[in-house]
């Protein structure tokens, strides 16, 4: 066990290198002059360049520019955002919290509705039950992310009105800040009228995560139905059927707990779908997290805010899915990759 999480380790060291040299190689091929990418100053003057180049270590060799960007990015040390002059390290540390919420309330809602579905499909093999839920996995696998977001908001939003447009809590509401998890800091905090906060935040809520949920959830019920076929054509359950247990024993002992174990690592993989998709979502609801956030830097040109953005957005990835992948191995040890059950 503790070669394998050595082993682990190492892997999580190298990629996050590998991944902080590419951020730190962008700043060299963002359009403009490195100088006028890393301080934001369009046009400096050769005082200026002389101290830029003396504070970057412009004037060092390649690979200790990299070892001084490293000692940077461990002390926290990330920059300033060109257009908001804020430390980047308070701007990711205030929108990525926003975006971990958003894909952690989708994950689970994914799960939640797939698996129950998966199952009764896989129950109702080649039956109409089973035509109709593929059917509707079909169609919610197909529908754009952006698309259904739009179509929500125009339903709920601007028809209805059941829901808010956009936002993460409303305008007449301030909530103070302690976690970065909006339902969690409302929990937390004194603030009054707290079930009313409460519930304008699930509000805001609602049609995000719906949005994002949709593909994961189309994901998930095909793997579980697939899972649960496999599952009660194996040996095991036809052995156990042999012996006279009942259809509910089999199912309820063998089928559904086996055919759980092909979800795990699915988990890890759809949260960075999850996040990715959470992204293009804010952006439509102005939901305040990194992905509206990194839109905005793009748009503005603000280069060191993307370079940290999307170091923190893939370090997180990578952290999380690596973490997944270790928690399988220590459950089944046997495994020397970790299975995944074609979709």
């Amino acid at each position: 066990m503790l070669r394998v999480v050595l082993r682990f380790t190492n892997l999580v060291v190298l990629t996050l290198l590998a991944l902080s040299f590419f951020s730190f190689v962008l700043i060299y091929l963002f359009p403009g002059e490195p100088l006028a990418n890393l301080s934001g100053i369009p046009n400096p003057s050769p005082q200026e360049i002389e101290q830029l180049q003396h504070l970057y270590h412009r004037d060092s060799v390649f690979i200790v520019q990299y070892w001084y960007y490293l000692i940077d990015l461990f002390s926290g040390n990330w920059g300033l955002s060109f257009s908001s002059g804020l430390s980047l390290s308070s701007e990711v540390a205030r929108t990525l919290p926003a975006s971990i919420e958003l894909s952690t309330y989708a994950l689970l809602l994914s799960f939640i509705v797939g698996l129950p579905l998966g199952f009764l499909a896989g129950l109702r093999h080649h039956k109409t039950t089973d035509y109709a839920l593929l059917s509707v996995s079909v169609l919610g696998y197909s529908i754009p992310v952006f698309w259904l977001a739009m179509l929500l908001i125009l339903g709920f939003s601007l028809q209805l009105g059941w829901f808010p447009l956009s936002g993460r809590i409303s305008l007449l509401y301030e909530v103070p800040r302690i976690s970065g998890f909006i339902l969690l800091d409302i929990l937390w905090s004194d603030i009054e009228n707290k079930s009313d906060v409460f519930i304008d935040a699930v509000r805001h809520l609602i049609l995000p995560t719906l949005s994002i949920a949709a593909f994961t959830t189309t994901i998930i019920l095909r793997i579980m139905r697939r899972s649960f076929i496999e599952t009660m054509n194996s040996d095991y359950v036809q052995a156990a059927v042999a012996r006279g247990l009942t259809s509910r024993q089999v199912i309820w002992k063998h089928a559904i707990r086996n055919s759980l174990m092909p979800i795990l690592p699915l988990l890890g993989m759809q949260f960075t779908t999850l996040l990715t998709n959470a992204m293009i979502v804010e952006v439509i609801f102005s939901w305040p997290g990194i992905g509206n956030w990194l839109i905005q830097a793009i748009y503005q040109r603000d280069y060191p805010a993307i370079r940290v953005g999307m170091l923190a957005v893939a370090t997180l990835v990578v952290i999380f899915t690596m973490t997944i992948d270790l928690f399988l191995r220590l459950v089944d040890p046997k495994k020397s990759k970790v299975e995944r059950v074609a979709i």
